[in-house]
């Protein structure tokens, strides 16, 4: 098998260097991730200036752009084979609910997905890297299901409790649960007196009875839920048309 792997923290996250440790015994993996932390960079294209690539010291290629560019790169610049499957992470927090919008490392598996390769996002419930190396088993596991169940290509997120491996209760399907609107912009003053801002925090859980991500993740379980792109409010269609005649 082969795996290409990415993430939004950078080349030098700890859940990026976990995650490629988990699966280099069990596939040939590259890895390409951005030069720095790129969270919330969503499914960015850099289309103002062109993109360079370099390779670490560990074997890992980083490059100066988003979670997206450095997927597209490796797809149709660098990489000679086609990768079976394409992953994301370990993501230092958690992408539930409306947090896919924005998120990078499930921007990046989303790529992955629309060439048409089988892609899954990891990120752990909290922030720290707490029991890092129990969210790498898990992933490894997963990726080792194959989910040939599956139509391909299929786009899977994937949050893991950021507790120790013993303590995880199974593995479930959920749905997207959904958060309140973000906390206010923080203000304050740059060190020559002009006015900043600084993104507030993620909303609290708004929706998140059983079923959902936030759910799962609550009670010490594996949440992985089922992704598509196609944005489109089909039980809109009619009115609209309606509305149009």
């Amino acid at each position: 098998m082969r795996i290409l792997i990415s993430n939004d923290d950078g080349y030098l996250a700890p859940g990026l260097a976990a995650l490629a440790d988990a699966l280099a015994p069990i596939a040939d993996i590259v890895v390409v991730a951005p030069d720095s932390n790129r969270s919330g960079a969503s499914n960015s294209l850099s289309l103002d200036r062109p993109l360079s690539v370099h390779k670490a010291a560990n074997g890992f290629y980083f490059v100066n752009g988003t979670p997206t560019d450095c997927v597209h790169v490796a797809l149709t610049g660098m990489l000679i084979e086609r990768p079976d499957l394409v992953v994301s992470g370990i993501n230092n927090g958690p992408n539930m609910g409306d947090d896919t919008l924005y998120s990078g490392t499930v921007a990046a598996a989303t790529e992955g997905y629309l060439f048409g390769i089988p892609a899954i996002a990891f990120s752990q419930s909290q922030f720290g890297w707490a029991n890092l190396d129990a969210a790498a088993r898990v992933a490894r596991e997963i990726v080792e299901r194959q989910f040939d169940a599956l139509q391909k290509p299929y786009l899977l997120n994937v949050n893991i409790p950021a507790i120790p491996y013993e303590q995880m209760q199974g593995v479930v399907a959920t749905r997207l649960g959904k958060r309140h609107s973000a906390e206010p912009v923080i203000r304050a003053l740059d060190p020559r007196g002009r006015e900043i801002f600084w993104i507030g925090p993620a909303g609290a859980a708004k929706e998140g009875g059983p079923g959902t991500d936030f759910h799962a993740v609550e009670h010490g379980q594996v949440s992985i839920t089922p992704l598509q792109v196609d944005l489109t409010h089909t039980t809109q269609l009619d009115a609209l048309a309606k509305g149009l005649a």
